[in-house]
């Protein structure tokens, strides 16, 4: 449902997963997608927006020709969120304030197509309230508390989750519906589970799924405990974070299932996705990928954040400094910096500073690194931590891991999780704190 704010650069197309698995729980399933019900609301404008959000995925090359490719095309947006929030405060601003608009509306509806097509993510859901029948207009303080993740995110893993016809899917957090939709379009609505905390969302989801004709079971509920009534599921998605896998999720996975869920820390700033399968014989085999992006956390965690005073803090004021000839680790270098937060916890990236500027806000501790010449950096550091030193070990061993960006993630016997790199020289224990809420 929503995603980590990394960087404005699209994710890279994935790469072809050893993990293969291509099941199918019921051989007479349809061989075509469940086209959606046509609805009056879907304009010629809408169409051709959608086309073009499309072909910008396809140009950034995250989304290639398949079924994902088609539900995109085909699936109506505007129906799925007919009203959406358009942030109108700056990014610091108190109080922040949004405007409702409504499709209903002919004002609104140029703003909103444009919102819902641009690839960003959509909020939906302002301070827990009803969804169905609540008025358009202003909405001051208070808080978003419910998105659509943003397009690249959504087709990138829609396509690892490799959906086919047939297939029994739960979709762990159901925000606007567009997960569950695509996976109505893709294996037929009458095996899919989709499943969220609050009540307001699943109402909304249900009538609005409904409305493209798709009935799948739309459930309140804590989806990181389990949801049996339909289980097994030959996929299993969640749009939050958590901090470790839900073995309850694991142990719903039908031999040759696939799980997808993106583990994170209370730092928003490098995320990992679990890809879990369990094999045929009943096996389970687990990665965590460090990725450039992933979904936010759930309201299980506590969010850490840079202030705008801690930002100015760290660009401007004075510190220890040091002249380095050893260069800051790539942002490229995804393994390095998801075992940081691992082994180094409570760090946050500043990803909108023109240099490398981290902030560590529980203790004040920040660093920031500037090229002062061919070769030469200044490192300048202030706090009880020292942020450079804790780069500089983790850079080293995970060089002597072989710099892997995958690791195994192994489940064991006492419940406990472990990512560990191939060859064994970089491991962690995974929190077993609370995994965040069933949004």
């Amino acid at each position: 449902m929503n995603q980590v704010p990394n960087s404005p650069v699209p994710p890279a197309a994935p790469s072809p997963d050893p993990l293969e698995c291509t099941v199918l729980s019921d051989p007479t399933a349809p061989a075509a997608p469940l086209q959606p019900a046509q609805h009056s609301a879907d304009t010629g404008e809408a169409v051709a927006a959608r086309a073009a959000m499309v072909d910008r995925l396809e140009e950034c090359g995250v989304l290639g020709p398949g079924p994902v490719r088609e539900a995109l095309l085909a699936l109506p947006r505007q129906i799925l969120m007919p009203q959406a929030y358009v942030r109108r405060s700056a990014p610091d601003e108190t109080p922040p304030w949004w405007d409702l608009l409504d499709f209903s509306r002919p004002a609104d509806r140029k703003e909103l197509l444009e919102r819902l097509h641009s690839g960003d993510s959509v909020s939906i859901q302002h301070d827990g309230e009803p969804i169905l029948g609540r008025p358009p207009g202003p909405r001051r303080r208070g808080a978003i508390t419910a998105m659509s993740s943003t397009m690249s995110l959504t087709a990138d893993l829609l396509q690892q989750l490799d959906l086919r016809p047939g297939q029994r899917m739960l979709d762990v957090g159901t925000g606007a519906g567009v997960t569950a939709a695509a996976a109505c379009f893709v294996c037929g609505d009458k095996g899919v589970v989709t499943l969220d905390i609050d009540p307001h969302v699943t109402a909304a989801a249900r009538e609005r799924l409904s409305a493209l004709g798709y009935r799948p079971a739309t459930v309140t509920g804590d989806g990181t405990a389990e949801w049996t009534d339909a289980a097994p599921y030959d996929r299993i998605f969640v749009s939050f974070a958590v901090r470790h896998v839900p073995q309850a999720l694991v142990e719903q996975l039908t031999p040759a299932g696939r799980a997808l869920m993106t583990l994170g820390t209370s730092s928003p700033s490098w995320p990992g996705l679990a890809v879990i399968e369990r094999r045929r014989d009943g096996s389970v085999e687990a990665q965590l990928r460090a990725v450039e992006f992933g979904h936010r956390a759930g309201a299980g965690f506590d969010r850490l954040f840079l202030s705008a005073a801690f930002r100015a803090e760290i660009a401007t004021a004075d510190g220890w400094t040091q002249r380095s000839m050893i260069a800051p680790p790539p942002d490229t270098a995804r393994g390095m910096w998801l075992a940081l937060d691992r082994l180094y916890p409570g760090l946050v990236r500043d990803f909108g500073a023109e240099d490398l500027t981290i902030g560590a806000p529980e203790c004040g501790s920040w660093m920031r690194v500037r090229p002062v010449g061919r070769r030469r950096w200044d490192v300048t550091t202030s706090g009880p931590r020292d942020i450079w030193a804790e780069i500089q070990d983790v850079t080293g061993r995970w060089r002597a891991a072989g710099e892997p960006d995958v690791f195994r993630l192994q489940f064991d016997a006492d419940g406990s999780q472990r990512a560990t790199s191939p060859n064994g020289a970089l491991t962690w224990q995974l929190s077993p704190g609370e995994t965040g809420d069933a949004r």
